[in-house]
């Protein structure tokens, strides 16, 4: 199975989905990491040509509409092959949409990768939707 990890660095989970640049995808066989592959990934700076992401105000249906939803889709084309997304935190339209596209959000309070990926290996990750914005 693939799972995949929002970060920055390939180490850390990063708290915010839609800025984080890569996935860090990790094949899990046998309860163990058997490889790691670092993806490119879309947000919000290649999608700010078409509104100003830095300024906006998330208002109650931010991330929920048609467009937001098709810019999931477009962020998750990389990981489309992962069953699992571990996040540190993301929009309720973009958990939605991983949701609708067959790969199941994890936010996590966890910040070391290698620690959340035990923990989900050990069925002890627990999903933190009050961290969802």
């Amino acid at each position: 199975m693939k799972i995949a990890v929002i970060t920055d660095d390939g180490k850390t989970i990063s708290q915010h989905f839609g800025r984080a640049p890569y996935y860090l995808v990790l094949t899990i066989e046998g309860g163990q990491i058997v490889s790691r592959e670092m993806r490119s990934k879309l947000g919000h700076n290649q999608f700010s040509a078409e509104a100003h992401v830095e300024d906006h105000q998330h208002g109650p249906e931010h991330g929920t509409d048609a467009a937001s939803h098709n810019k999931h889709v477009s962020m998750a084309e990389a990981i489309s092959d992962c069953k699992v997304l571990l996040c540190g935190g993301m929009g309720m339209g973009a958990y939605e949409s991983m949701r609708r596209l067959n790969i199941q959000p994890l936010v996590t309070d966890q910040s070391d990768i290698d620690a959340a990926v035990q923990a989900f290996i050990d069925g002890k990750l627990m999903d933190h939707t009050e961290l969802l914005h």
